[in-house]
């Protein structure tokens, strides 16, 4: 897939996404058009890329955020650009619970944040995507000999900086698929390297069983 310059910088500066559901909320005041949801979830794992010969799952610590930068972050729509909401003028609310990274954002001050409340109301849009930076992240590798997958587990310890929440048109962006083949592919030379050094294990005991 060609990658347009926008795309390409993202990737460059370490930014990751990822996606999960929003809804529009019903408000007493007609002036206010408010969509809630949470950007992630602690402690869920959830598929971050399926190979051939790997499994990649990936969850988030609840200690995540806990030294996040969140001083100013912004909504948008697929990542385009456009800020529908922004913590900075209080018209995005970021508050991390027990669940997870909650997201409550009132669009009605804008022409085009209150068409987007309408597609989010109308379950027209129904995604959440948000970008990232890992500060800290630990990987985990069990092998399954049932299926013959190597199965790796990142958990994403601390998150250093985050940019923006983004409601998105389908459940999985081409920008999600990139980081994960970015960050699956990093780590296929770690996979290869302990298999070798089992089956030089194996190899050394049948050796010494026959002796």
């Amino acid at each position: 897939m060609e990658l347009n310059d926008r795309q390409i910088r993202r990737l460059e500066d370490g930014r990751e996404y990822r996606g999960m559901k929003m809804a529009a909320k019903a408000s007493d005041d007609a002036e206010e058009m408010v969509v809630e949801g949470y950007a992630t979830t602690f402690d869920q794992s959830y598929i971050l890329f399926d190979g051939n010969d790997y499994r990649v799952f990936e969850k988030i610590a609840p200690t995540a955020f806990s030294e996040c930068d969140m001083s100013d972050v912004i909504m948008q729509y697929d990542h385009g650009g456009r800020v529908f909401a922004r913590n900075k003028n209080g018209t995005l609310a970021l508050t991390v619970d027990t669940v997870g990274l909650k997201v409550s954002a009132n669009l009605g001050g804008t022409d085009i944040g209150r068409q987007l409340y309408q597609e989010i109301e109308g379950g027209y849009t129904d995604k959440m995507s948000f970008g990232f930076v890992v500060a800290e992240d630990k990987r985990e590798s069990v092998f399954d000999r049932e299926s013959g997958l190597e199965i790796i587990t990142r958990t994403i310890i601390k998150i250093s900086k985050l940019y923006d929440v983004s409601a998105v048109s389908t459940p999985a962006n081409d920008m999600t698929s990139i980081s994960a083949r970015r960050f699956a592919d990093g780590v296929i030379g770690e996979i290869k390297a302990e298999r070798l050094e089992r089956a030089s294990k194996i190899k050394k005991l049948k050796l010494m069983l026959e002796v």
